[in-house]
């Protein structure tokens, strides 16, 4: 059973809990089954890796790591700051995400 979240691939978000709170970026990947998120530049840790065709010398990279999409909340393509996520009929009758504190629809 995979559970419907209010963020998708490609929103904006920013987060608004925990060490990185106040940062804001663009989302990367959903993992539904773990309601987890990777968001660009938020995040990062660093990890060892051994040398293979994306890193020819190896050692430690820094990247993203995945953070609870509770943590999260899309920004307002109006205004850019957070809002709560709301689903309503469009005039075609299907079903879209909107900004509650503008009413904007979010692509």
């Amino acid at each position: 059973m995979s559970v419907k979240l209010h963020i998708k691939k490609g929103d904006m978000v920013c987060v608004i809990a925990g060490d990185n709170k106040g940062q804001q970026g663009k989302v990367l990947k959903v993992e539904a089954a773990k309601q987890r998120a990777i968001v660009e530049g938020v995040n990062m840790c660093k990890k060892a890796t051994k040398p293979n065709a994306q890193h020819p010398q190896g050692g430690i990279i820094e990247q993203e790591a995945p953070i609870h999409i509770s943590n999260l909340q899309v920004l307002d393509p109006k205004s850019g700051k957070p809002t709560r996520v709301g689903r309503k009929a469009n005039a075609e009758g299907k079903l879209v995400r909107y900004a509650k504190k503008s009413g904007e629809e979010i692509k």
